[in-house]
């Protein structure tokens, strides 16, 4: 079958890369998920692409056309060809030849169907020539076209060779499934769940951050929990009706926001899957309980808030204060003009520093902190309205309190 229109559909750069690379490398096919997204006609993110000959010989009939080519994971058999600045990720077949469940011993093969047979679904297995023809072993165009997400080969096997596949099925199928999901595939993953306990906790994140900001995130989460996914890469608890609340309600599709929501315990799983500083530390700003906006407060209290918090953070918080329980259409449309209100409050800056201080006479050392201190809270009172004048009187006054003091 012949799809030279596929290829025509890339961006002329890239058609141009493509065209230098099959020059070089002319058995190169492209595969993956750039031949799912060109027949889904969906937007290509990379482009990847295999080819019969080894690395090494890649690698030296790239260089030997003044092509620039990274070494980016020779023992995998992947090369990166960079052209106009753009990486075209090139590897050799491969076939397996003992896997421990995440990695796997590969040796290289020139035998085409060997190498569509060890990738995860049907819809990730085809691949396309320079001529357009689309090779397609195990049906996977019919599988797109359908909505079907399903394993090459048996489930079990291949979860057992890779667990990570658990995690993809389900983003995959968030993204390309219509209908049932396919019965072997949920039977081989409950069957399977404890071994993703043997993968990374960075890899577990990485795919779970995915399945949060993809589509069809509630109907993805429920059969997570159905399969017993959610519970094995959550041990410390879901709240996952706080969650498809936060997704009815219409929150952002921010994945730690929806993670919040999700988690019963957000501190500790962050703690558990090694996340970032920032991310850890947005976590703790969007569970943090006190002060909480309030639909009641007045815009004084809210630029109060505004004043120590970044708008996002507040929003979040109320987002997630209002998922945590079930609400009324005249509930929930005053938690939206709540946000509306915050967003229309400027962020206020405190108007004067420690230098401030130390101009007036104030002494260096905790005194000038203590002084600072003091003119924040006085002007975090007044609805962080006071100007920096106003500031340097009440810093004047203290001054000359401690000063009758002694």
């Amino acid at each position: 079958m012949t799809h030279d229109s596929l290829i025509s559909r890339l961006e002329p750069p890239r058609q141009a890369a493509l065209a230098r690379l099959w020059s070089i490398l002319p058995a190169m096919r492209l595969v993956g998920g750039v031949v799912r997204d060109l027949l889904a006609d969906r937007a290509i993110a990379d482009i990847d692409l295999a080819t019969p000959e080894p690395p090494e010989q890649v690698m030296e009939r790239l260089r030997a056309q003044d092509v620039h080519v990274v070494a980016t994971g020779l023992q995998h058999g992947t090369v990166t060809a960079v052209m106009d600045g753009a990486p075209y990720e090139i590897t050799t077949l491969r076939c397996d030849v003992e896997t421990d469940g995440r990695h796997a011993v590969v040796r290289w093969t020139q035998d085409w169907r060997a190498d569509a047979l060890r990738r995860d679904f049907t819809i990730n297995a085809m691949s396309v020539d320079r001529a357009g023809v689309l090779y397609d072993y195990f049906a996977g165009q019919a599988d797109l076209a359908a909505g079907h997400v399903r394993f090459v080969g048996q489930p079990a096997l291949r979860i057992e060779e890779d667990a990570l596949r658990i995690l993809r099925f389900f983003r995959f199928y968030g993204r390309y499934g219509r209908g049932q999901p396919d019965q072997q595939a949920l039977y081989a993953i409950s069957c399977g769940v404890a071994l993703l306990d043997g993968l990374s906790v960075e890899r577990v994140w990485m795919e779970l951050q995915r399945i949060l900001v993809g589509p069809n995130v509630a109907a993805i989460l429920r059969l997570m929990e159905n399969t017993g996914v959610l519970a094995r890469i959550l041990p410390e608890g879901h709240t996952l009706e706080r969650c498809v609340r936060l997704l009815d309600y219409g929150a952002p599709g921010h994945a730690l926001l929806r993670l919040a929501g999700l988690s019963a315990a957000p501190l500790a799983v962050a703690r558990r899957l090694k996340m970032s500083r920032a991310q850890t530390g947005l976590l703790a700003a969007l569970n943090r309980s006190t002060p909480m906006p309030d639909v009641s407060m007045s815009d004084d209290a809210l630029r109060r808030l505004v004043a120590d918090e970044p708008h996002d953070v507040l929003e979040g918080r109320i987002w997630l204060h209002q998922a945590a329980t079930p609400r009324t259409a005249v509930q929930n449309a005053a938690f939206a003009q709540l946000r509306s209100r915050l967003r229309g409050i400027e962020a206020p800056v405190f108007p004067i520093a420690g230098r401030d201080v130390l101009a007036m006479g104030g002494q260096a050392g905790p005194e000038v902190g203590r002084i600072i201190g003091l003119v924040r809270q006085w002007w975090l009172d007044g609805g962080c309205r006071a100007g920096a004048h106003a500031c340097r009187m009440q810093i004047k006054h203290l001054l000359d309190a401690k000063a009758a003091q002694s």
